[in-house]
């Protein structure tokens, strides 16, 4: 190997390294190796181009600029349109009527309707807006969530599979032609034959036999629900909460919630005013405190109690507290692993500040806390239960820090009028496409006319992108580039070709699935395909067989690799709802994985004649 070659490994295997160690996170590897990659085309190496051609380290910076990226931008403020008015959360919570108390018929009806759903739409955004349906049909026929929420994982990468929607087919697209000699990239269509086979036998696999290797565990403690009275009783609000009775000489008083800083003195939330029979919830900052106002505490009797200093008259609810007002949500959030919010509290990450929501009991080792709150240093797996301002809530699903699990809200939060102009919007899209626009510009026109209808606002376009995603892909395109130019691509797949072609192009199809499929276990299928692809589509058109073909075959065993959390971070999202280990993805992902492979090789030869 040469030096450029050596140096090209390096830089992809030592940041990798650390990702899986969980030092370092994968989007700031990708900027890394990107930063890294430019530097040493900058300083003279042939990495990017030729040797001493410093102009030629802009292109590490290339897939910042790529339809790729600029089709997953699009995508991403178009889904979260379709979310925020309520389209695809109804057309799951219809769907799960069919499934009655059947544990079998509710394995299938999530499996499949995540795979629908994910034909059209990011595979984790299409998980994570099944999470609460699936676990609201748990909490009503009590099937274990640790049934329904793998095939939701699973059912949404298979559906990927099969759809050009997804992160990994775009990019083993655009690696074509980056190929020596380049290739045409992949249309619309050319993954749903042949991942469409996959995806039917693998749901079919499922719906059979997924209630017999799925495994049976008990859920954490608390349950999620849909009401906001149910919620409250889950985390054991009404246990500690106090009505704090504001007399005429209180230094409260003409003060607004925020100012009190009961929250920081006492270690309280206080959940809002009541005012005669009107309860005026805390997110209403502009309300200024009156004598005989009620405050609703939630904490502790004792801490309560030192109100009386500030002076507030603090005894038990004399009657039934509901905060209905329509503007505001009960959210519930889960901390998943390696999140940025891990060790920090409350208070570290100016919480309320960031997000306009506050917390009022957080949920850990089978235990409800209600004081100090802010002083909690944060855990995977903790739940906290929040209360906070309706607009806000599409803004607090979008980051990537903790996922939203649940919202509790009064109304069936469809608009309509406003569902139907965002449908017709998203077809409109996918018929130009079909028709042979540019998938990206037809869907940056459809993103375009999202803002331009009023549908959703500047603010909302830039929160729905999840720009980790987007780092991620634009980082990592850079180190392809380095492959192929550096030959290292070629030669790994001059390897490939030497130990497949005594097996034909069966041989490679079947090696490359085992490859990929393999790697996409600890790099995740975000990053595989990246690696895979130009080794892959090097030794495909060294052998003589369609790259294209491998190209699809390399972004599906990218997809529908289930055996371990790490392989997406799809799979991440369901462990802790549902109390997952590691070895319940390795006992029922293994045997699905052979399963899409012999449907993969049956594919193939049909669709593509190899």
């Amino acid at each position: 190997m040469t030096f450029a070659q050596i140096f090209v490994v390096l830089v992809l295997l030592i940041p990798l390294t650390f990702v899986f160690m969980g030092r370092l996170r994968e989007d700031v590897a990708a900027l890394l190796m990107a930063a890294l990659l430019g530097l040493a085309q900058f300083f003279g190496m042939g990495i990017l181009g030729p040797a001493h051609t410093p102009e030629a380290a802009s292109k590490a910076l290339t897939g910042f600029g790529t339809p790729e990226v600029i089709t997953l931008l699009s995508l991403f403020i178009l889904t979260y349109c379709l979310d925020k008015y309520g389209v695809t959360r109804g057309i799951a919570s219809r769907l799960l009527k069919i499934g009655g108390h059947s544990e079998r018929r509710l394995i299938s009806l999530f499996a499949v309707t995540g795979a629908l759903l994910s034909m059209f739409m990011n595979t984790l955004a299409a998980g994570a807006l099944l999470l609460p349906s699936a676990l609201d049909a748990s909490r009503r026929t009590g099937v274990k969530p640790s049934k329904l929420l793998i095939p939701i994982a699973y059912g949404t990468m298979l559906g990927g599979a099969a759809t050009y929607l997804t992160t990994a087919n775009i990019v083993i697209s655009s690696l074509l032609p980056l190929a020596i000699p380049p290739q045409k990239p992949l249309g619309v269509l050319d993954f749903t034959p042949t991942g469409g086979l996959v995806a039917l036998a693998g749901l079919a696999f499922l719906s059979v036999f997924g209630t017999y290797i799925l495994p049976h565990r008990e859920p954490p403690s608390v349950q999620v629900t849909r009401s906001s009275d149910e919620l409250s009783q889950t985390y054991q609000l009404p246990e500690r909460l106090w009505e704090a009775e504001v007399s005429d000489g209180s230094s409260l008083i003409n003060k607004s919630l925020p100012e009190t800083h009961i929250g920081e003195l006492f270690g309280l939330a206080i959940l809002g005013i009541r005012r005669g029979r009107r309860v005026i919830p805390m997110n209403t900052p502009d309300y200024k405190i009156e004598a005989n106002d009620v405050l609703l505490v939630v904490g502790s009797g004792a801490r309560a109690e030192e109100l009386a200093n500030e002076g507030l008259l603090v005894h038990a609810p004399q009657s039934s507290t509901v905060i209905d007002e329509r503007n505001t949500v009960l959210a519930e959030i889960i901390v998943p692993p390696r999140s940025n919010i891990e060790g920090k509290t409350l208070r570290d990450l100016a919480f309320r500040a960031r997000y306009g929501f506050t917390a009022v009991a957080l949920w850990r080792d089978k235990q409800s806390h209600r004081t100090d709150l802010a002083t909690f240093r944060l855990r995977p797996g903790d739940t906290l239960l929040l209360m906070g301002p309706q607009d806000r809530a599409n803004a607090l699903k979008s980051q990537n820090d903790f996922v939203v699990i649940e919202t509790a809200t009064g109304g069936d939060g469809l608009d309509r009028p406003k569902v139907a102009l965002t449908l017709g919007i998203a077809v409109i899209a996918l018929i130009a496409m079909f028709m042979g626009m540019p998938v990206e510009l037809a869907m940056v026109t459809a993103a375009t006319l999202l803002l331009l209808t009023g549908l959703l606002r500047p603010e909302e376009a830039y929160a729905a992108v999840k720009w980790r995603a987007i780092f991620l892909i634009a980082g990592t395109i850079a180190v392809s580039l380095a492959m192929v130019q550096t030959q290292l691509a070629q030669q790994i797949g001059d390897a490939v070709v030497g130990f497949v072609a005594p097996f034909g192009p069966l041989g490679l199809v079947a090696g490359t699935y085992i490859l990929s499929a393999t790697l996409t276990q600890v790099m995740g299928g975000q990053i595989s395909p990246l690696v895979v692809g130009p080794i892959t589509i090097a030794a495909a058109i060294r052998l003589g067989v369609n790259p294209q073909a491998i190209a699809v075959v390399t972004a599906i065993a990218g997809s529908v690799s289930f055996i371990t959390p790490l392989s997406h971070p799809v799979n991440i999202l369901m462990i802790a709802p549902a109390n997952y280990k590691f070895s319940d993805f390795v006992k029922s992902g293994w045997i699905l994985t052979i399963v899409c492979f012999i449907a993969l090789m049956i594919a193939v030869p049909l669709f593509w004649q190899l």
